[in-house]
């Protein structure tokens, strides 16, 4: 028995193989999980939530390139590093965008940026300001650089690529907490109701009915607004409602499978139902099931970046697709249309990834094929 799940495992594998597209699919959305998972050692701006802002520099296109003079602040960082790589830093130094600047006996003077021709505001900063510079010549070498904003900026100055890395971790992990939830409620209630039938299946299909009959992104405005805005609120939210096709499947799947022998063999032996239920149906109806998962993830992506879009969401300053876009949109008829096309086309080619692969796992466990 255990020889030949193994080889139907293999068969499925190499098919999986040989999809180009499901393995290309597979592929990038392992890279975009290891982005997510290292998005602040990666993003150019490693504060918490990549939310440093420089209003003077807003709006910048790809590419755009500034000199920054970073003024410490003095204060010791608490956090220790581990935290500081996986949830950003609680950076509370300062930087200013400058036009240039001039080294003078006591410190520095800097031109503040302004856009065109127009003068920037001078500001004199003393050597004393800058902890680790010994002369006025150091505070050049250690504390200007000059920072490239490969995506450009968004409408308060922030780095648009930090954004975009650490906001996939919201379409991530939106994704895997809906799944998670849909799963362990859509396969308890549609196996019950599979296996047992009679009242308990009339009981769970008429509640299985009645939130099908609700239109998702209204029921999950509803629930919500009841759990409240924030981040995990959304995420149960969107598992809540995404149940049932799991449900409706799994339960058809069970009531099949149960009149087969090897499940009359186990009842023979004297097992338990939670024992036939959980070791011998439910792997046998997963292959459906894994594919739901696929689309079920990308619907969980698309319902949060909506309800980010209309303000219900993940909350600034938590950076998230959908909020980009609602804050960028009005910029496309300003001959900036990048700033919400390219958290749209983040989004879409993440759902189109995740439909791809679930198309390629369909014909890897199709039986049939």
């Amino acid at each position: 028995m255990s020889g030949k799940a193994t080889s139907l495992s293999q068969l499925a594998l190499q098919k999986f193989k040989r999809n180009f597209w499901g393995v290309f699919s597979f592929s990038f959305l392992v890279l975009c999980g290891l982005a997510a998972v290292f998005g602040y050692a990666i993003a150019p701006d490693d504060s918490r939530n990549a939310n440093q802002m420089h209003i003077s520099i807003h709006s910048k296109q790809p590419g755009f390139e500034v000199q920054m003079l970073h003024i410490p602040s003095g204060v010791v960082a608490t956090q220790s590093k581990l935290t500081d790589f996986f949830f950003g830093k609680e950076n509370t130094d300062t930087a200013v965008p400058i036009n240039n600047y001039t080294i003078t006996s006591s410190g520095i003077t800097i031109e503040e940026y302004v856009e065109g021709n127009i003068q920037g505001m001078l500001r004199e900063y003393p050597l004393t300001a800058f902890p680790l510079a010994q002369t006025p010549a150091d505070i050049e070498k250690k504390y200007i650089t000059t920072q490239k904003f490969l995506l450009g900026t968004d409408k308060y100055g922030r780095d648009l690529l930090s954004r975009m890395l650490v906001g996939m971790r919201i379409s991530l992990s939106i994704g895997f907490v809906a799944v998670f939830i849909s799963l362990l409620i859509g396969i308890s209630l549609g196996a019950i109701a599979g296996y047992y039938g009679g009242k308990i299946d009339t009981l769970i299909m008429w509640l299985i009915n009645v939130t099908w009959s609700i239109p998702t992104l209204l029921l999950v405005i509803a629930i919500t607004l009841t759990l409240g805005k924030g981040y995990w609120q959304v995420f149960i939210a969107v598992g809540l409602t995404m149940w049932v096709e799991v449900a409706r499947v799994v339960r058809g799947q069970v009531m099949g499978v149960k009149q087969l022998q090897f499940v009359t063999a186990a009842r023979a032996l004297g097992f338990s139902d939670f024992r036939i239920v959980l070791k011998h149906i439910i792997p046998n109806v997963l292959a459906p099931v894994i594919v739901i998962s696929a689309a079920n993830f990308a619907g969980a992506i698309l319902i949060e970046s909506g309800l980010s879009f209309l303000g219900i969401g993940a909350q600034p300053p938590t950076p998230s697709w959908g909020a980009m876009i609602k804050d960028h949109y009005s910029y496309i008829i300003l001959g900036k249309a990048y700033l919400a096309v390219i958290p749209g086309l983040a989004i879409m080619s993440l759902v189109m990834a995740f439909m791809m692969m679930g198309n390629a796992l369909r014909d890897a466990l199709d039986v049939k094929g």
